[in-house]
Protein backbone atom coordinates (compact mmCIF):
# COMPACT_ATOMS: atom_id res chain seq x y z
CA UNK A 1 0.00 0.00 0.00
CA UNK A 2 1.13 3.10 -0.69
CA UNK A 3 0.21 6.74 0.24
CA UNK A 4 1.89 10.19 -0.45
CA UNK A 5 0.81 12.23 2.77
CA UNK A 6 0.50 15.92 2.70
CA UNK A 7 0.05 18.63 5.85
CA UNK A 8 -2.71 20.66 4.87
CA UNK A 9 -4.02 24.17 5.86
CA UNK A 10 -7.55 23.26 4.14
CA UNK A 11 -8.31 19.92 1.40
CA UNK A 12 -11.56 19.20 -0.60
CA UNK A 13 -12.77 16.94 -3.57
CA UNK A 14 -15.14 17.45 -5.89
CA UNK A 15 -17.08 15.02 -8.16
CA UNK A 16 -19.34 16.28 -10.98
CA UNK A 17 -19.03 19.88 -9.89
CA UNK A 18 -20.06 19.21 -5.94
CA UNK A 19 -17.59 18.47 -3.13
CA UNK A 20 -17.99 15.20 -1.44
CA UNK A 21 -15.40 15.66 0.56
CA UNK A 22 -13.38 18.33 2.96
CA UNK A 23 -11.10 19.17 5.94
CA UNK A 24 -10.32 22.12 7.16
CA UNK A 25 -6.27 21.27 8.52
CA UNK A 26 -4.44 17.99 8.55
CA UNK A 27 -3.75 15.25 6.59
CA UNK A 28 -4.33 14.57 2.86
CA UNK A 29 -3.56 11.55 1.95
CA UNK A 30 -3.51 9.68 -1.36
CA UNK A 31 -3.88 6.30 -1.20
CA UNK A 32 -2.37 3.27 -3.94
CA UNK A 33 -3.56 -0.50 -3.14
CA UNK A 34 -1.42 -3.10 -4.95
CA UNK A 35 -2.39 -6.90 -5.84
CA UNK A 36 -0.32 -8.10 -2.45
CA UNK A 37 -1.75 -5.64 -0.28
CA UNK A 38 -3.30 -7.23 2.73
CA UNK A 39 -4.97 -6.36 6.33
CA UNK A 40 -1.78 -5.81 7.64
CA UNK A 41 -0.52 -3.23 5.18
CA UNK A 42 -3.74 -0.93 5.99
CA UNK A 43 -2.47 -1.57 9.92
CA UNK A 44 1.02 -0.47 9.29
CA UNK A 45 -0.05 2.56 7.49
CA UNK A 46 -2.58 3.60 9.57
CA UNK A 47 -0.83 3.33 12.52
CA UNK A 48 2.10 5.61 10.76
CA UNK A 49 0.21 8.08 9.93
CA UNK A 50 -2.02 8.68 12.61
CA UNK A 51 1.25 8.73 15.31
CA UNK A 52 3.64 10.85 12.75
CA UNK A 53 4.74 13.79 14.69
CA UNK A 54 4.73 16.13 11.51
CA UNK A 55 2.84 19.03 13.11
CA UNK A 56 4.58 22.14 15.07
CA UNK A 57 4.34 22.33 18.54
CA UNK A 58 5.04 25.51 20.62
CA UNK A 59 8.39 26.06 19.42
CA UNK A 60 7.91 25.20 15.51
CA UNK A 61 8.97 22.09 15.70
CA UNK A 62 7.41 19.20 13.93
CA UNK A 63 6.79 17.50 17.09
CA UNK A 64 2.64 16.81 17.05
CA UNK A 65 0.94 14.16 15.52
CA UNK A 66 -3.11 14.61 13.54
CA UNK A 67 -3.88 13.17 16.63
CA UNK A 68 -2.26 15.78 19.11
CA UNK A 69 -3.75 18.65 16.88
CA UNK A 70 -7.46 17.73 16.61
CA UNK A 71 -6.73 17.83 12.92
CA UNK A 72 -8.89 15.89 9.71
CA UNK A 73 -7.74 13.52 7.11
CA UNK A 74 -9.47 13.49 3.63
CA UNK A 75 -8.35 10.08 1.84
CA UNK A 76 -8.55 9.93 -1.70
CA UNK A 77 -8.16 6.76 -3.69
CA UNK A 78 -5.34 7.09 -6.40
CA UNK A 79 -3.76 3.85 -8.74
CA UNK A 80 -1.73 6.01 -9.67
CA UNK A 81 0.79 5.64 -7.04
CA UNK A 82 1.49 2.32 -8.58
CA UNK A 83 2.30 3.62 -11.97
CA UNK A 84 5.82 1.84 -13.58
CA UNK A 85 7.67 4.35 -15.63
CA UNK A 86 10.59 2.10 -16.27
CA UNK A 87 9.63 1.65 -20.45
CA UNK A 88 8.55 4.19 -22.62
CA UNK A 89 6.41 7.04 -22.26
CA UNK A 90 3.28 6.01 -20.91
CA UNK A 91 3.16 4.43 -17.53
CA UNK A 92 1.91 0.59 -16.65
CA UNK A 93 -0.53 0.56 -13.89
CA UNK A 94 0.02 -3.37 -13.92
CA UNK A 95 1.25 -3.46 -10.18
CA UNK A 96 -2.21 -1.47 -9.05
CA UNK A 97 -4.68 -3.90 -7.45
CA UNK A 98 -7.74 -5.11 -9.08
CA UNK A 99 -10.87 -2.52 -8.63
CA UNK A 100 -12.46 -5.30 -6.30
CA UNK A 101 -9.57 -5.50 -3.91
CA UNK A 102 -8.75 -1.73 -4.08
CA UNK A 103 -12.31 -0.22 -3.15
CA UNK A 104 -12.32 -3.12 -0.05
CA UNK A 105 -8.91 -1.77 1.21
CA UNK A 106 -9.56 1.83 0.57
CA UNK A 107 -12.95 1.23 2.86
CA UNK A 108 -11.37 -0.10 5.14
CA UNK A 109 -8.64 2.58 5.19
CA UNK A 110 -11.46 5.12 5.93
CA UNK A 111 -13.14 3.14 8.82
CA UNK A 112 -9.81 2.48 10.26
CA UNK A 113 -8.38 6.35 10.48
CA UNK A 114 -12.48 7.30 12.14
CA UNK A 115 -11.24 4.07 14.55
CA UNK A 116 -8.16 5.32 15.45
CA UNK A 117 -9.56 8.40 16.84
CA UNK A 118 -9.03 10.75 14.12
CA UNK A 119 -12.27 13.24 14.59
CA UNK A 120 -12.77 14.14 11.06
CA UNK A 121 -12.59 11.85 8.14
CA UNK A 122 -13.64 12.91 4.72
CA UNK A 123 -13.09 10.66 1.72
CA UNK A 124 -13.57 10.94 -2.17
CA UNK A 125 -15.53 8.90 -4.26
CA UNK A 126 -13.83 5.30 -5.66
CA UNK A 127 -12.79 5.14 -8.94
CA UNK A 128 -14.77 8.62 -9.79
CA UNK A 129 -13.38 11.28 -11.92
CA UNK A 130 -12.21 13.43 -8.68
CA UNK A 131 -10.51 17.23 -8.42
CA UNK A 132 -8.51 17.31 -5.70
CA UNK A 133 -7.73 20.61 -3.88
CA UNK A 134 -5.59 21.61 -1.05
CA UNK A 135 -3.23 23.91 0.60
CA UNK A 136 -0.24 22.35 1.48
CA UNK A 137 1.04 23.64 4.78
CA UNK A 138 5.01 23.43 4.96
CA UNK A 139 5.14 22.27 2.55
CA UNK A 140 4.77 18.65 4.00
CA UNK A 141 4.76 15.90 1.81
CA UNK A 142 5.85 12.38 3.08
CA UNK A 143 5.99 9.01 0.82
CA UNK A 144 5.02 6.13 2.33
CA UNK A 145 5.38 2.61 0.97
CA UNK A 146 3.94 -0.56 3.21
CA UNK A 147 6.40 -3.10 1.68
CA UNK A 148 9.52 -0.58 2.18
CA UNK A 149 9.45 0.36 5.65
CA UNK A 150 11.89 3.08 5.60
Amino acid sequence: MRVLLQRVSGASVTVDGECVGDIDGGLLLLVGVEDADTDEDLDWIVRKVVAMRIFPDGDGKMNRSVIDTGGGVLVVSQFTLHASVRKGNRPSFIRAAAPDHARKLYEKSIEAFRMAGIPRVASGIFGADMKVQLLNDGPVTIWMDSKVRE
